[in-house]
């Protein structure tokens, strides 16, 4: 794939919150008393606002409240007073959960308070967490809470110094494990995990690894590269998406890109030096110009709609240098190599070239123009940080989730790359789902199902959560989100966004 616990004070309250939490995790805790619009539960004094609840958990902090875009808003069926408030917090996590004596790091959260009353969604984007409040899909279905959580390793919630060797599925999943452990205390009703890409990745090692935390888990677009060597599904997927002249405008473009190298890498390099790029950790100029390049289809099917194509070249032969870097870097991103993007993708081209996997895929409509072929995640990656691959990973995660799956949910996007490996179910899973979004690409979501399968699964989603309408009950052809639409909070997923023009799930 391409695409800090402070003081021996912190330390102590931190074991002592893993001893006597750690036994009792996903026990069902007795329902709240309905919240009042202030955050506090009928009963209690106003001194004990949510945010005080939320920094009484030892080893909780602020850093800021913001201003919530819909916090004036009434809530859907709800007190019209009500909206709701959001935090950006940090919480002391130990380096290794294994070893919580041996240290400790900070780690961000982002918390959108509805009402304790309300379920909440347990999102992970798998990369950084964003500061500006939004709903995931999920959370406007259930008009719940959200807890987002940054995955360790990505700045500032690293550990330093950096034991890349604590960066591992286990020890994330570890982390939730503890926030949710924390905050069930508060959120008493029902938890979803939710996520889409590596996120939906996160959702489920979480499920593997702590299956009595959640009520459900709804994951979007997760690739499961579960023999890392085998990548041929990938290479059937380019074969036949989206349409024959679709797919011949983009390789053509693809082709001249490498048969032009000399003078499209002059204005390559250019480009870079107006811009302060480099590339040490590729290690040169035209290994980093041939990656970008190599992911141009890729990333085109990943990002864009079949619609888009009227927009690539019909003529690549024909078209102007300007026009076929352009086509280029509008999708794949000319900076995307540089040393100074890859600095933030660390962790995941770590942990793509240790557990997660990466494709590589033939295109063989390039014959022999491509140098190195499809780079490897070590290629992104510092050369003093060391890496092993642990094939047994992926394979222990998807055995399990065919096994084992209960209440999940993936929706995948039929132009989706990534949806070439997907996660499949198996005998052992009971009351999971697995869809596809005709013709969606790595943005799909339930809201983009078919008629009959969007009302089925958000149908699941509410009864997973515990919110189901009596009618919905009854008819679930009759289900829909209970918050409406907000188009200051129901962005599509700014990691997404984010990663746009980069391999990168």
């Amino acid at each position: 794939m391409r695409k800090t616990l402070r003081g021996v004070l912190s330390l102590a309250v931190l074991i002592g919150t893993v001893s006597a939490t750690g036994a009792s995790a996903g026990a069902a805790t007795a329902a709240e008393p309905a919240a009042t619009r202030s955050g506090v539960s009928s009963g209690e004094t106003s001194a004990k606002d949510i945010k005080d609840r939320i920094l009484a958990i030892p080893g909780m902090s602020l850093i800021e409240e913001k201003p919530s875009p819909s916090s004036q808003l009434p809530s859907s069926g709800g007190d019209p007073n009500s909206g709701y408030r959001y935090f950006v917090l940090e919480y002391t996590q130990p380096i290794d959960h294994k070893k919580p004596s041996k240290g400790t790091f900070q780690q961000r959260i982002t918390l959108l308070h509805k009402d304790t009353s309300r379920p909440t969604v347990f999102y992970t984007s798998g990369y950084n967490v964003s500061t500006n409040p939004s709903r995931s899909e999920p959370t406007q279905i259930v008009d719940g809470n959200q807890v987002s959580l940054e995955y360790r390793f990505f700045t500032p919630s690293r550990p330093q110094p950096a034991d890349w060797s604590k960066l591992d599925i286990w020890q994330a999943a570890s982390d939730q494990h503890r926030v949710y452990t924390a905050l069930k205390k508060i959120y008493s009703k029902k938890w979803l995990a939710t996520g889409g890409s590596k996120g939906g990745m996160t959702a489920t090692y979480f499920e593997r690894f702590y299956p009595k935390d959640m009520d459900g888990v709804v994951a979007y677009v997760a690739p499961n590269d579960v023999v890392n060597n085998e990548d041929s599904a990938y290479d059937r997927f380019f074969a036949k998406v989206g349409t024959k002249e679709c797919r011949a405008r983009l390789n053509g473009v693809q082709r001249e890109a490498l048969i032009r190298r000399k003078p499209l890498e002059k204005k390559f390099e250019a480009y870079a030096n107006s811009n302060g790029l480099t590339f040490t950790t590729v290690g040169t100029l035209d290994k980093a110009y041939e990656a970008v390049v190599m992911d141009y289809i890729w990333a085109f099917w990943q990002y864009s709609m079949l619609a888009d194509c009227e927009a690539i070249p019909a003529d690549a032969r024909g078209a102007t240098d300007q026009q076929i870097w352009d086509s280029v870097d509008g999708i794949s991103g000319f900076s995307a190599y540089s040393d100074q993007d890859l600095e933030r993708y660390t962790p995941y081209y770590y942990q793509a070239g240790t557990q997660l996997g990466s494709p590589d895929i033939k295109q063989p409509w390039l014959g022999n123009l491509s140098r190195y072929g499809y780079q490897p995640p070590r290629t992104f990656v510092p050369r003093s940080i060391p890496m092993k691959f642990q094939a047994s990973a992926m394979r222990d995660v998807d055995r399990w989730v065919k096994n084992n799956a209960r209440q999940m949910m993936y929706v995948y996007g039929e132009n989706d790359p990534w949806g070439a490996e997907p996660f499949h179910l198996g005998r052992g899973a009971r009351d999971s789902y697995v869809y596809t979004v005709p013709g969606g690409n790595h943005g799909s979501k339930v809201s983009g199902l078919v008629d009959a399968e969007k009302a089925k699964a958000t149908a699941a989603i509410l009864r997973w959560a515990g919110v189901a309408p009596a009618a919905v009950q009854a008819d679930p052809a009759r289900a829909k989100p209970l918050a409406k639409f907000d188009a200051r909070l129901d962005k599509r997923d700014a990691e997404i966004e984010r990663n746009r023009g980069t391999l990168r799930p």
